[in-house]
């Protein structure tokens, strides 16, 4: 599906969810290409991977207490 036709159908969808409300045409269809913008580009940037060297080698939170010994 070409990209002006997900915004139409997007557009819809936002005026359904809104009640059908008269005259915010322009409004709906402004909302359905911020989304769809935001869609296209999190797809672009790809799944977000955990970098595992984070928190290695760090101490557990123990949320301020000392495990007893």
């Amino acid at each position: 599906m070409d990209r002006e036709e997900r915004i139409r159908r997007r557009a819809h969808e936002i005026w359904e969810r809104e009640g059908r409300p008269e005259g915010r045409e322009r409004e709906h269809w402004d909302q359905a290409v911020q989304e769809i913008e935001a869609e296209d580009s999190e797809a672009e940037r790809g799944p977000v991977v955990p970098d595992p060297t984070v928190g290695a080698g760090s101490e557990p939170d123990t949320g301020g207490t000392k495990p007893p010994r």
